[in-house]
């Protein structure tokens, strides 16, 4: 699969969340491409910039918000290949701000694409093994749902295969 993964990051914690999701991806086989928003828009993506997946990284800025650069990036991405129908989002965020607002850029971004993934929301910065397990088998989930999509050509709801009382915006696998 061509993946495409994006991220903006303030202080390094999405960036490094980022690079764990990446390396993850290439590590099951999958060419990937590498986007720093804060330093690259979506024309960084090349001349052939339609990918399988497309994974979106944020930090949550002011009162819930996505950063401008992350913005600047979507639109880019919209404009060049259409709303793509397989867009997963992940971040960081921080609770002590509210839970209202706690990884606010991560729930926009999903929403806007409608995005039929589960999210991926971590506290501060991934750190230790339960972090590491948890980013491991988001992006294994999200490989698995894209690729399912991909072979059946059709959408994939998100509570398939899940049980009744399971939430599928945390269902990590």
């Amino acid at each position: 699969m061509r993946i495409l993964v994006a991220h903006a990051s303030l202080s390094g914690n999405t960036r490094d969340l980022a690079q764990r999701v990446r390396a993850r991806c290439e590590a099951r086989g999958h060419r990937v491409t590498w986007i720093e928003t804060d330093l690259q828009d979506f024309a960084a993506a090349g001349a052939d910039a339609r990918h399988d997946l497309y994974l979106l990284g944020s930090w949550t800025g002011n009162g819930g918000r996505t950063p401008p650069e992350m913005k600047r990036f979507i639109a880019g991405l919209v404009d060049a290949v259409g709303k793509p129908p397989r867009v997963a989002a992940f971040g960081t965020g921080e609770t002590q701000w509210g839970a209202e607002y706690y990884c606010g850029a991560v729930r926009r971004m999903a929403a806007f694409f409608a995005s039929p993934f589960p999210r991926l929301e971590i506290e501060q910065m991934p750190h230790g093994q339960r972090d590491a397990a948890r980013i491991d088998a988001w992006t294994d989930l999200v490989i698995a749902m894209a690729a399912t999509i991909a072979a059946d050509n059709r959408p994939f709801l998100q509570t398939e295969g899940l049980p009744p009382h399971e939430d599928p915006a945390r269902h990590v696998g």
